[in-house]
């Protein structure tokens, strides 16, 4: 028998009363350091679990099989000390993000490995060995799944119809993170809205990753090793699905991903400029340029910006008519000679939730040549690049608002 697209849980979860104790940042969006410090005199943080190395001597291998013990550990003592409890039976949860006048709202539930394994969950990013390896032995060792993938969805009107049922009741409880974005979440336990949820999932011929490709793909190894290991296997077992939170499509926020490069490749500011004319034009503007549209360019260069536009139309190909890809083929590759975004040193990246300033900030300080402002890839365009079974560059996305570990975990021993 096989795993529903998308399945209720035993949700393990904090208590009402120490969910805002509970709630702690993604485990990678932080430094070890970063997070030592947040979770300082708060000994509920979920930090304690998903980023353990806190909890011992600094310097420690954030990849020493100490620190995925730690993690277990810190798991089970929340648990029998009552700060983390288990559903009594297999549920949906709501979860709600707003982050200032933006709100998202959607289903918390265990998405299917096999239909992961088919691309039916469907990706737009390459892998790195080292970190999905990180995410499968934190899940042996805590034998749960403690960090959500974020998935989207097309919506339909059954799993409107369902949240907005379940969202008109009180929630089990809302959290005010320290950089003011709320998250709140309700339980789905009725069985005509876990059926309808559930029924309007598997009708859908695919759903997509936005964030957490290393934890999906973790999951689909710790389901084949499992499998492998065990008898007579059901099929329905618990390792078949992984924690994931869907939002609708259109509810979804992608941030521009902008480039900053640490030099002009040999060239004067006077020449680089005048090598861009060859596939866009160039504008100064008073202000900082941040692009109204798509197939246009913000260039902060000596304490100046430049609006760039594109010469020539984009190619049809879903990935080549991408900003990040069109910036890196038609300029920072043939001017600026950088190839390899994953592994160029000369060029990092930054989230547009920082704003234009922290670009003006890292060239004025000369730690930095130029930097480069983007329009936000949008969520059409991640969506067509997955269904071609493509990938995108590195740095495409940033998503904002950010899902919180913590607030619900899927444990590996139900069933």
């Amino acid at each position: 028998m096989s795993v529903p697209l998308f399945r209720p849980f035993p949700g393990l979860r904090p208590t009402p009363a120490t969910a805002s104790q509970v709630a702690a940042a993604p485990y990678d969006v932080l430094s070890s350091d970063e997070a030592r410090e947040m979770a300082a005199g708060r000994p509920h943080s979920f930090l304690h679990v998903s980023k353990p190395e806190i909890d011992l001597p600094p310097g420690v291998d954030a990849y020493s099989p100490a620190v995925y013990a730690k993690a277990a550990e810190n798991l089970n003592s929340m648990m029998a000390a009552g700060v983390l409890v288990r559903d009594a039976g297999p549920c949906f949860y709501v979860y709600r993000l707003k982050m200032g006048g933006h709100v998202q709202t959607g289903i918390v539930g265990g998405a299917s490995v096999a239909a992961y394994d088919a691309n039916r969950i469907r990706k737009h990013e390459f892998t790195r060995p080292d970190k999905e390896d990180d995410r499968v032995r934190q899940i042996d060792a805590c034998d749960a799944q403690t960090g959500p993938v974020l998935l989207a969805h097309r919506d339909t009107p059954e799993i409107a119809a369902a949240v907005a049922a379940v969202t008109a009741g009180a929630p089990a409880y809302s959290v005010t993170a320290a950089d003011g974005i709320e998250h709140t979440l309700w339980v789905m336990d009725g069985e005509a809205g876990i059926k309808a949820v559930a029924k309007a999932f598997d009708a859908m011929t695919a759903v997509y990753i936005a964030d957490g490709h290393h934890r999906s793909a973790a999951a689909s190894r710790v389901a084949m090793v499992r499998r492998e290991r065990k008898c007579c296997a059901s099929g329905e077992e618990a390792y078949e699905s992984f924690l994931a939170v869907s939002f609708p499509l259109h509810e979804m926020k992608i941030f521009d991903y902008n480039r900053v490069v640490t030099d002009l490749n040999g060239l004067s500011p006077e020449a680089f400029l005048s090598a861009l004319e060859a596939g866009f034009t160039v504008e100064p503007v008073p202000e900082p340029a941040k692009p109204a549209q798509a197939r246009r360019f913000g260039l902060y260069l000596q304490g100046r910006w430049y609006r760039l536009g594109l010469k020539n139309p984009p190619p049809a190909d879903p990935v080549a008519r991408l900003d990040v890809s069109l910036l890196s083929e038609r300029l920072l590759g043939p001017v600026l000679g950088i190839t390899d975004l994953r592994k160029d040193k000369r060029i990092d990246f930054v989230g547009g939730k920082r704003g234009l300033g922290e670009l003006e900030r890292r060239v004025d300080s000369g730690e930095m040549a130029c930097a480069f402002a983007l329009y936000p890839t949008s969520m059409e365009d991640l969506v067509a690049v997955a269904d071609a079974n493509q990938v995108m560059p590195p740095k495409s996305t940033w998503f904002e608002p950010k899902l919180a570990d913590g607030l619900v975990s899927y444990p590996l021993d139900w069933r």
